[in-house]
């Protein structure tokens, strides 16, 4: 009888946002989760409880017999780990979720090891639905690049085969369009709160940015005083942030390139 992928025995290495995120979308899909680790138990502990899965702080007690293992652990981490994570469990399957290292780092480590990246922001405050967000996925095997893809689209309608180099790209854009746009909101809420007005007045506006680059190009939906360089208001601009020389010199370089790019 043929066994269904749902049945897969998978270990998590990591207990932080996004594996928090993925194990719980893979445990309500039907999936055996069956080990968690981390180096701090209260995280493993709370994960492992989520998904109805042993858990432990101790590497050498990760089980020996999954099928799939999946590293979710900052760069630092992983790399610090992966000679000790491997050893004794070549059996399995290996994939981290890094959007930045290359599938490559698994070699002379793994016989067996991919890339299972979601490109999403996670945090464990609040989980997110996979349904929409794109999954990359890449392996050393057509096989286990397909047994991959087939688990990426339980969760997911939007799968793609990805190279380490293109994966890379896609992190490097997502720091653009995530990251450093997220910081952009925590400078307003600085302002707002220098004026001694709530953040709030903002999701409107963000919120309306965010919809029209589902229908226009981003530079055709660009609007604001840097587009036409109206040197007036930019000079307001920049005296109102003469106690914030760091902030000046963020609006003038960040000026500057949306009117270049206009």
């Amino acid at each position: 009888m043929k066994r269904s992928i749902e049945d897969t025995s998978i270990v998590f290495i990591g207990a932080g946002n996004l594996a928090t995120n993925l194990a719980v979308s893979l445990y309500k899909k039907g999936f055996r989760l069956v080990q968690v680790y981390s180096r701090t138990e209260e995280s493993a502990r709370m994960l492992a409880q989520a998904v109805e899965a042993s858990y432990t702080t101790n590497i050498s007690e990760v089980a020996a017999d999954a099928q799939l293992y999946v590293v979710s652990l900052k760069d630092d981490a992983f790399l610090e780990l992966l000679p000790r994570l491997v050893e004794g469990r070549e059996k399995g399957l290996w994939v981290h979720t890094a959007g930045s290292i290359s599938v490559n780092v698994w070699q002379r480590h793994a016989q067996r090891f991919g890339v299972f990246y979601p490109m999403q922001t996670f945090s464990k405050a609040c989980l997110v639905d996979f349904h929409e967000i794109p999954i990359f996925v890449e392996s050393n095997s057509e096989a286990d690049t397909q047994f991959l893809k087939d688990i990426a689209s339980a969760l997911s309608t939007r799968v793609y085969e990805c190279t380490s180099e293109e994966r890379q790209s896609l992190h490097l854009a997502a720091v653009f369009a995530c990251n450093f746009t997220n910081h952009m909101y925590a400078l307003a809420s600085r302002l707002l709160t220098k004026y001694n007005l709530p953040f709030e007045v903002m999701l409107p506006l963000i919120d309306e940015t965010a919809r029209k680059v589902h229908t226009m190009n981003p530079q055709a939906a660009q609007t604001g005083p840097a587009v036409r360089y109206d040197r007036q208001i930019i000079d307001k601009h920049l005296a109102m942030l003469a106690d914030e020389p760091e902030m000046q010199q963020i609006y003038c370089l960040l000026s500057e390139s949306i009117h270049k790019y206009s």
